[in-house]
């Protein structure tokens, strides 16, 4: 990078330093550092949820996915087939419920319904897969920004690592929502910015599509994912895509976080329709960019001799580093960073939340675990974990994103069916659901170590059904007395019968694509 890129980077990150820094101003409490004292406006929410969702994991291995993994192409299109569904169901049944009791992490839930041991348990689960999912991220933000600066992988990291915990121990739940908005925008002109590079190197959007081998330009692969070794299967996309983003929008401390700081259910609500509506178009960005960059390796000397199959996550961050003009390269850089920062401070806030409200609050009282300090402490002490863990984390798979979302598939089944389970069914007891929980997370990872020749998709379907099997076979016939009733949703029949309209809609639209392409 020349000064000019550097100039542009620098200001960036002074910008979003500076923003945290105003936006910690008036935090008393962990409500306002870790929820924004319930205050966050729901459209920001809903962009922050897609936001993280595109992080600089997305801008590396989507791309890659679509231009050079083996089994790769359009097929990732499938992976978004079960987003709409999910949010229809979070809409009218889990969100409402979570939201009015006023949590700060979303297991006191689970803890009030099923006791001390199952909350604590869940608690435990989420702190290890989220942590190792960041640290995975931090890893995946390095691939891109190491050749761009021209510094090694472990000083990236680094850099990456400090950054983050800086700006999230400053600001906080706002700071995080905040940055989202900005790095989404920036984010979306830096893969644009890309494509049409990309686009003016191989003679445009025609053939760029024309240089796509024909099977990376088919969509849906029909297989099962058991048993078949289908790389991307459609049935294990749609059924057990619907159970991992049920858990991840619904359960998931890092995105629930932010809808328990609405200012009220409707408002939630609001905010995780716009959500499902964003997160299609996102996605046909990137794979776009896929498909332009899969044009340029083959038409690119240069580009091939920088990219070997065996590393293909370096396929975006090799080609803005060669093709990208001065001035831009900062820019797109700067948007990369954000969406780095922006993905690892929303989990390290929610990291710290659950541990402040989980382990360390109920120990140390609420005169100590109830101020802010104590949350920028524990902040601090998750960054340089998650930042170690990135420097390990090197060869885990042949894509980041397949990894991580490996990570969080082992657990999202069990998880999804405890919650269920304690909003729907009042006889199952604290004891019953905690075995069920073992007994899930167990099993598939069982599956992971053993290599089950079943797709990972999968296993959340599998989690899922094993933990619901055991916890309501091991249950007795009466009812929990400490058992709360599931909610009805907060909205008005016409303003459901709009959103599950937009929802199957965007499910429809999906579906076709999957299709038409196929």
């Amino acid at each position: 990078m020349l000064t000019l890129d550097w100039i542009v980077l620098s200001v960036y990150l002074i910008v979003m330093i500076g923003l945290s820094a105003w936006l910690s101003r008036g935090q008393t409490d962990s409500a306002d550092y870790f929820v924004g004292g319930r205050r966050l406006p729901w459209w920001a929410v809903g962009i922050s949820i897609v936001a993280t969702q595109s992080s600089a994991i997305s801008f590396v291995s989507i791309p890659a996915f679509v231009a050079l993994r083996e089994g790769g192409g359009l097929t990732w299109l499938q992976y978004e087939l079960a987003v709409p569904l999910a949010m229809l169901f979070l809409l009218g049944w889990v969100v409402p419920y979570l939201r009015d009791r006023q949590l700060v992490s979303v297991f006191e839930f689970p803890e009030r319904r099923f006791g001390l041991a199952t909350g604590r348990t869940l608690a435990a689960v989420f702190l290890i897969s989220r942590g190792l999912a960041t640290g995975i991220a931090v890893y995946a933000a390095a691939l891109v920004v190491s050749p761009m600066l021209g510094w090694s992988l472990t000083a990236s990291i680094l850099l990456i690592g400090v950054v983050a915990v800086i700006y999230d121990t400053l600001g906080g739940m706002k700071a995080v929502v905040a940055s989202d908005v900005i790095q989404l925008g920036l984010m979306m002109l830096g893969v644009g910015c890309a494509i049409v590079i990309a686009w003016s190197l191989v003679g445009g959007a025609g053939a760029a599509w024309e240089a796509l081998a024909p099977e990376r330009r088919v969509a849906v692969d029909w297989s099962t994912g058991m048993g078949d070794g289908a790389t991307a299967p459609f049935w294990a996309y749609l059924i057990g895509g619907f159970f991992l983003y049920a858990s991840y929008y619904g359960t998931d401390q890092s995105q629930v976080q932010r809808l328990l700081g609405t200012t009220r259910s409707r408002e939630a609500q609001k905010a995780v329709l716009l959500g499902g509506m964003l997160r299609l178009p996102l996605t046909l960005l990137y794979v776009l960019l896929g498909v332009a960059l899969g044009a340029a390796w083959q038409t690119q000397p240069e580009l091939q001799s920088l990219v070997s199959m065996e590393r293909i996550d370096t396929l975006v961050p090799q080609f803005l580093l060669t093709y990208v003009p001065v001035g831009l390269k900062g820019l797109i850089l700067a948007a990369i960073l954000a969406a780095a920062m922006s993905s690892v401070d929303s989990a390290l806030n929610s990291l710290s939340a659950v541990t402040l409200r989980d382990f360390v609050q109920p120990w140390a009282g609420d005169k100590l675990g109830d101020h802010p300090l104590a949350g920028r402490v524990i902040t601090l002490i998750w960054g340089v974990l998650i930042t170690a863990l990135a420097l390990v984390a090197d060869g885990l798979d042949r894509t980041v994103i397949e990894a991580i979302n490996k990570v969080g598939s082992a657990f999202y089944g069990p998880v999804l069916a405890t919650f269920v389970i304690g909003l729907g069914i009042k006889r199952v007891g604290g004891p019953a659901m905690l075995m069920g929980l073992i007994a899930g997370v167990a099993t598939n990872l069982m599956a992971w170590l053993a290599a089950w020749p079943v797709h990972w998709m999968w296993w959340n379907v599998i989690g899922f059904v094993v933990t619901a099997a055991f916890a309501i076979g091991l249950s007795g016939r009466r009812s929990d007395s400490t058992s709360n009733a599931a909610p009805v949703a907060t909205w008005r029949a016409g303003e459901m019968r709009g959103a599950t309209a937009l929802l199957l809609a965007g499910f429809g639209v999906t579906l076709l694509l999957v299709v038409l392409l196929g």
